[in-house]
């Protein structure tokens, strides 16, 4: 890839950058019962009533705490001190700790089970407002829910997290954090969401306990998850660490070996930094080989075992590539990673983003056509991929 071809693209993702930014500040905020509304349809119509879950306001308190640090102003203040102050209002459990899952348009709990993706990322969230704020308050908070997370997730046994618990840490049957996923006690998906909290925690605090948790983590990911015969990470596992099905994201191998490498260099270990590195470029290189099609963009998952693949394209799985390949290529310097990088780019630029109603299609099928049922704003539809993958790669 040429320089101006490199400069072009970075071009265009600042501006992105500030198009992402300035959708979530217009469309995002509840005038009527504060916080952040919980719903808008495909064609951005508000659905006012929706229920508010906790990783969409999470994300947004990171999202704008982030882009305060990234553009070193207080442009974004007010939105994040507004994220801040409804998470602790409304969703923070004041008899058993942690947050709730999720609650009505009017900040009551309707789901107040205590998912550990969750807790997770609220210390991502929080630690990242610190660092934007020095808020005092918002550090502790993200510390205390270490400890929580620490003291009734963590398996002293086997090792590793288990996935949920009712709303007073006892146990609970349904662990899934959502439909489509297998009710397994230990996910892959939970467990990267706890390394990158950690590792934004430990750069705030330098906290030996957290440090000792990044390890382990880092280590489990490198032994229990990667499946070295393939370069996938296993998804799901019970407590035994049996694996559940064969089902590979493709969004979260790629996601997974940037925020490996970045909890290696947060715990300032050169073996498993080395190590981490290495699995990155063996990761991205299946990842082009499997979910990449040229001018075609990322595909979201298969089946090894049975072989189907979804064929749809994921916004979020699109972001994370850009930002994955963009490790691989400055840890290899092998051209083929930037020109895939571009390229998944102009895919994302021509399908996914919505050029009349702003922000991001959910998915398109392999035709390039929108979901028409999937929403614009929603519990699971938040600016923090997008918008990460911008950041990083401006930066």
């Amino acid at each position: 890839m040429k320089n101006e071809e490199f400069l072009q693209f970075k071009n265009e993702i600042r501006s992105e950058l500030d198009s992402i930014l300035a959708y979530w500040k217009t469309n995002s905020v509840d005038t009527v019962n504060g916080g952040f509304y919980g719903r808008r349809d495909f064609n951005n119509n508000l659905i006012a009533d929706a229920n508010k879950g906790v990783i969409l306001n999470t994300r947004l308190l990171w999202s704008f705490s982030a882009a305060g640090n990234f553009y070193k102003n207080d442009t974004y203040k007010t939105y994040a001190d507004r994220a801040y102050a409804y998470l602790k209002t409304y969703f923070q459990d004041q008899e058993f700790e942690g947050l709730y899952w999720e609650l009505d348009h009017e900040g009551n709990p309707v789901n107040k089970r205590k998912q550990i993706y969750a807790q997770a990322f609220s210390i991502y969230a929080l630690s990242e407002f610190y660092r934007y704020t020095s808020n005092e308050d918002a550090l502790n908070w993200a510390i205390s829910l270490f400890n929580i997370i620490e003291k009734y997730a963590r398996d002293n046994k086997l090792n590793g997290y288990l996935e949920a618990f009712q709303e007073n840490w006892s146990p609970i049957e349904d662990m899934r954090l959502s439909e489509k996923d297998d009710n397994s006690a230990k996910t892959m998906n939970t467990h990267l969401h706890i390394l990158e909290a950690y590792t934004n925690l430990l750069q705030v605090t330098g906290s030996s306990a957290v440090k000792e948790a990044l390890k382990n983590l880092t280590k489990l990911f490198l032994e229990k998850f990667l499946d070295t015969r393939t370069n996938h990470f296993q998804l799901f596992f019970d407590t035994q660490w049996k694996r559940a099905n064969n089902v590979v994201s493709f969004g979260h191998d790629i996601e997974a070996v940037w925020l490996i490498v970045d909890a290696c260099k947060a715990i300032a270990n050169k073996d498993l930094l080395q190590q981490a590195e290495q699995v990155t470029l063996e990761v991205a290189s299946t990842f082009l080989k499997e979910a990449y099609i040229p001018q075609k963009g990322v595909v979201n998952e298969q089946d090894m075992d049975t072989g189907e693949i979804d064929t749809d394209r994921h916004w979020w799985p699109q972001m994370e590539a850009i930002v994955g390949l963009q490790y691989a290529f400055e840890i290899s310097g092998e051209e083929h990673f930037r020109t895939a990088q571009l390229d998944i780019w102009q895919y994302t630029k021509n399908h996914i983003i919505d050029h009349k109603n702003g922000e991001w299609h959910f998915r398109v099928n392999k035709n390039n056509e929108p979901y028409t049922s999937e929403d614009k704003l929603s519990m699971w539809k938040a600016p923090y991929h997008n918008s990460r993958a911008c950041m990083l790669v401006l930066n």
